[in-house]
């Protein structure tokens, strides 16, 4: 199946590059034999309309022009679809193979393989670094590829998300705007429509698939910056805000790093100024008996909020 769909975007490509003027959907039928199978209009239509936007997503650019009956056709023109020389020195080169042994995952690996194999086909300059230095990027969560694949295509997805410390996952309907790899950990940064506002989820505790909706997100707004509001919901995120907090001597050294200002209490307990960020909650509750937040008290709340859901189980 997967050889027969790949020939016939093949075909369908030739079709739209061999053409001096816009050929219609009934011409293209006509022509390629794959389609000859397919008897229902409907069903033809569907296929076409998926086979145009795979060509898309692969790099083909194609015109759409309605003639003067309304009916419409298809074209790639050649100067569209001609990528000028590249140039790289070795320097160059070797930093694109270098960046391409990062991913891991399967999917990206073949990508990054098939890009660098193109590129010394053209006569690129290319330099195996990989004996010196081997980067890698892991993304050992299941939720990746899905998310990857929407963030790419711009579509909407539904996921159950169990925040740190609950009992349960909870239903999201979220618009990707990144994914961001921060301090070992992926992030999805991205606007969450049942609560209308920006939202990070953290990959490890999307529970269960990653469900596709019809609907297209909108375009990320020019002035939200991903990297930073993952590292603020992180809770790790260097703000003007802080919070203060009694940590108990000798424990919580990943706090004590954080903090902006540390002043001894007594034999048993420090006080720490900490920068406060979404997500701060979370990471303080993990420290159970050994952290108290004095400021500022929403935080307080939140913290104790946590304890309590996790003590009832």
């Amino acid at each position: 199946m997967a050889i027969a769909k790949a020939e016939r975007l093949m075909n369908l490509a030739l079709c739209l590059m061999n053409t001096r003027r816009p050929v219609s959907k009934r011409e293209l039928r006509a022509s390629i034999e794959a389609y000859h199978e397919v008897t229902s209009d409907d069903a033809f239509n569907r296929m076409f309309e998926r086979d145009k936007d795979d060509l898309r997503e692969l790099g083909l650019v194609i015109d759409t022009v309605e003639s003067l009956d309304g009916e419409f056709g298809y074209l790639a023109r050649s100067d569209r679809n001609r990528l000028p020389d590249i140039a790289l020195d070795p320097e160059e080169a070797a930093a694109l193979s270098l960046a391409a042994k990062v991913w891991q995952q399967a999917r990206l690996a073949e990508a990054a393989s098939g890009a660098l194999q193109k590129l010394r086909a053209a006569g690129v300059p290319y330099e195996d670094v990989s004996s010196a230095l081997e980067p890698r990027i892991p993304a050992p969560e299941p939720a990746f590829e899905a998310l990857m694949v929407a963030t790419r295509e711009r579509k909407a997805v539904a996921f159950d998300y169990r925040k740190a410390n609950a009992v349960r996952p909870e239903p999201r309907l979220v618009e990707p705007w990144a994914l961001e790899c921060w301090r070992g950990h992926w992030y999805l940064a991205g606007y969450d429509r049942d609560r209308a506002d920006v939202r990070v989820f953290r990959l490890s505790r999307i529970s269960g698939k990653v469900r596709a909706r019809g609907a297209a997100a909108a375009e990320v707004p020019d002035h939200v910056d991903v990297r930073e509001a993952v590292a603020r919901w992180a809770g790790e995120g260097a703000t003007a805000v802080t919070a203060r907090i009694r940590l108990r001597r000798d424990s919580g050294y990943p706090l004590r790093a954080r903090a902006v200002a540390t002043t001894p209490v007594d034999a048993d307990w420090d006080e720490l100024e900490v920068p406060y960020g979404h997500g701060l909650d979370a990471w303080l509750a993990e420290f159970g008996p050994d952290v108290v937040v004095l400021a500022p008290e929403e935080l307080r709340a939140e913290v104790v909020d946590r304890l309590r859901a996790v003590a009832k189980g």
